[in-house]
């Protein structure tokens, strides 16, 4: 069993996951880093970590996938004997209109962005209710939030991970374990970057603060409700999105 407090991050490899991993690394944390088809990133950042003295363990898997998030959660237990934070990051986005919108394209959504977060919090569930503690983030989004034309699939599948956070807080507040939600505005990750410098100056136009966020925004918003100063959150929604949504 790892002396280190542990956290589990999905969707680990890129963009805000991670981000948060490295934060995570830095505060002492050993940290599960899983990915589905990025290996190469995944391993380069474990290197990192393992550069700053952290205990770094990779697991591939599709979060989609119930058997595989059962798989990754236990070597992840054999690994470092506790999960004491998860981190459900993963996920996909696509824009579309609604008449586009296929079943099986609607099914990949809420899969990876929905399907994901409820396989892996009942994977993580038997350790923290076992030791009567534990911290959950989810990741939804700002158009989880409101909604987002031409991403309907995404904005649904968003919500409804709101929705998980709440009703589930509520169930697992007596065992000792906070269920939280950090619902991100315009960050600048690769999902956004594919965007044109003219819609990107117009984001930053149209958020208060005059920019877009980065991922270490998100990561220490997911930082603060994993920290023992959000020791007395649970069920809250905290979004970091510059004012973009009020």
């Amino acid at each position: 069993m790892s002396e280190r407090e542990t956290v589990f991050i999905t969707g680990a490899s890129r963009g805000i996951g991670a981000e948060t991993a490295r934060l995570f690394a830095e505060r002492g944390y050993a940290v599960g880093i899983n990915y589905c088809r990025s290996r190469d990133r995944a391993e380069a950042l474990a290197e990192e970590l393992r550069g700053l003295g952290a205990q770094v363990g990779l697991y591939p898997g599709d979060v989609s996938d119930r058997a595989q998030v059962d798989g990754m959660m236990q070597a992840f237990l054999r690994d470092f004997g506790r999960i004491d934070v998860l981190v459900c990051n993963a996920g996909l986005a696509r824009q579309e209109l609604f008449t586009d919108i296929t079943a099986q394209s609607w099914r990949e959504m809420l899969g990876v962005n929905l399907d994901g977060v409820f396989h892996c919090c009942q994977g993580a569930l038997p350790d923290m209710l076992h030791r009567k503690q534990g911290r959950i983030i989810t990741l939804s989004s700002m158009w989880g939030q409101v909604g987002a034309s031409c991403e309907v699939a995404y904005s649904a599948a968003k919500a409804g991970v709101i929705g998980l956070t709440k009703a589930l807080a509520k169930e697992l507040g007596p065992s000792g374990i906070t269920v939280n939600c950090v619902a991100p505005g315009v960050i600048e990750t690769e999902m956004n970057g594919q965007l044109s410098q003219e819609t990107r100056d117009a984001l930053a136009e149209e958020t208060p603060l005059e920019r877009m966020g980065t991922p270490r925004d998100v990561a220490e918003a997911i930082w603060f409700l994993a920290s023992p100063a959000g020791r007395f959150f649970t069920g809250q929604v905290l979004a970091p999105n510059g004012g973009f949504i009020i």
